[in-house]
């Protein structure tokens, strides 16, 4: 396996898996800072979730109305 990932096509692949898929994932996971859910259970994190969307919105109304 460190043969594979350290081969060229290797890197290329893994270098991939850094990539973020949408924005907006990428603002609240740089911007916001949120990287990890603190809580558990389903219901906690969905909960949590939430509030970080909620955060982002916010976050987005405030920077358009001003705009």
């Amino acid at each position: 396996m460190k043969a594979k990932l350290e081969s060229k096509e290797g890197k290329s692949r893994y270098r991939k898996r850094k990539q973020t898929v949408e924005p907006v994932f990428g603002i609240i996971k740089s911007v916001i800072g949120f990287t990890r859910f603190h809580l558990r259970s389903h219901e906690k994190v969905a909960t949590e979730w939430l509030v970080v969307a909620l955060a982002y919105n916010c976050r987005r109304l405030c920077r358009l109305r001003t705009a």
